[in-house]
């Protein structure tokens, strides 16, 4: 898959995200797999993408623990 389509792709969740609030955690799931995706391909992760996928493990991590908790 190219670079320019995994990047749209990952657009069109973030806009998933603000429209569909509640599948959120879904949404980031699959944010990470399309970042991943980028990385096995020997891809560049442009670096406000690095941040956000930063971002959204510390989110994923807290909820999981709230969850346990």
């Amino acid at each position: 898959m190219a670079f320019d389509q995994l990047i749209s792709e990952i657009t069109m969740l973030l806009t998933e995200m603000e429209n569909r609030p509640r599948d959120q955690w879904e949404l980031h799931e699959t944010i990470l797999e399309k970042l991943n995706e980028l990385r096995a391909l020997g891809l560049p992760v442009p670096q406000d993408l690095v941040e956000l996928e930063e971002k959204l493990s510390r989110e994923l991590e807290a909820a999981g623990k709230g969850k346990a908790g």
